[in-house]
């Protein structure tokens, strides 16, 4: 009795320990700069792991419109993810997008009217108000659970599992993709970078134009 008592306690001590080192929790820390070493908000860093998880889940996202402007200018999420776009004006707006990895558009609208867009591939999306071309925001949807968007000081933090990732940053000054990176993390060690984004361009640019460009 006392000697199987000591199997079970190791059989369950060592599947404890095996599940503890597969859901080891690492710390990504970074600091998102241009070449002046000034601090950029708005940068999405995201980890991509080397075996894509199963996305069984919906979630959703909230893409305001306050003011003239959508809110938040930029949105980090992940594929498969379904986004509202209230309009919280007293005006109409009239959203869209040509943008590959997601083309749609909401005609005319006010309030919670308009149907959730599930965004199911990775890319940019650059959204505009063919009412109001001033209205300008950035939807990155990448294939991670692990992103998180920098602050006014630059900082993100992300935390995921130790390992092995592939590194994408995204930032709307950004000219031409930023050259991927690999990167480990460690449950031992948080992992502190400081990312350097160039060339940037002088403004976040204009409203994408389209065909719909012509008809309001």
């Amino acid at each position: 009795m006392n000697a199987w008592f000591g199997v079970k306690k190791y059989l369950v001590a060592s599947g404890f320990y095996v599940l503890s080192q597969a859901v080891a929790a690492a710390q990504l820390n970074a600091t998102i700069v241009d070449v002046q070493g000034a601090p950029l908000d708005d940068a999405v860093v995201a980890l991509i792991p080397a075996q894509q998880p199963d996305y069984n889940s919906l979630p959703t996202a909230i893409m305001d419109q306050r003011q003239n402007m959508f809110v938040p200018k930029v949105l980090a999420i992940r594929t498969n993810t379904q986004v509202r776009f209230p309009n919280s004006d007293d005006v109409r707006h009239h959203v869209y997008s040509f943008s590959p990895a997601k083309k749609f558009e909401l005609r005319l609208y006010h309030g919670m009217t308009a149907e959730p867009v599930v965004f199911d591939k990775s890319g940019t999306v650059v959204l505009g108000c063919n009412i109001h071309d001033s209205m300008v925001a950035y939807i990155y949807v990448v294939d991670t659970p692990y992103f998180a968007k920098s602050d006014a000081s630059g900082q993100l933090h992300i935390t995921a599992p130790a390992g092995d990732y592939k590194l994408q940053v995204y930032h709307p000054r950004l000219s031409g993709d930023y050259p991927e990176s690999s990167l480990q993390l460690s449950d031992a060690t948080p992992s502190q970078q400081t990312i350097t984004l160039q060339p940037l361009s002088d403004s976040a640019g204009d409203a994408p134009t389209d065909e719909l460009s012509t008809l309001f």
